[in-house]
């Protein structure tokens, strides 16, 4: 079955860094675009970002371009998140996700993991 484990969330204050690992298994991973989302306190999901299975296109919400990259390693069946300049807007629960075809779509994404917590403040 679908496995999708994240790690390396925690608490950062503003400006700061962090980066995001999430292990897959249980599907090819290199047929597949891989998807971040997250879920800010009394929100819905909201996708962050997305890769395509090849790894060679990348998507980003506006809210955080320019300071959040993905990266996947179809070698390791990981994808990554780094994250910088974070704001308290940020804090949230990340989850990875598997996407549904090999081209990367906002918001499409069948499986996901059981996330992750950052917390931006000072």
């Amino acid at each position: 079955q679908v496995q999708l484990v994240e790690s390396g969330g925690g608490l950062v204050q503003p400006g700061g860094s962090l980066r995001f690992s999430c292990a897959a298994s249980g599907f090819t991973f290199s047929h597949y675009a891989m998807n971040w989302i997250r879920q800010a306190p009394g929100k819905g999901l909201e996708w962050v970002s997305g890769i395509n299975s090849g790894g060679g296109v990348t998507h980003y919400a506006d809210s955080v371009l320019g300071r959040f990259a993905i990266s996947r390693d179809n070698a390791k069946n990981t994808v990554d998140l780094r994250m910088n300049n974070l704001k308290p807007e940020d804090t949230a629960v990340y989850y990875c996700a598997k996407g549904l075809f090999s081209d990367s779509t906002p918001y499409e994404y069948d499986y996901w993991g059981q996330g992750t917590q950052v917390t931006v403040s000072s």
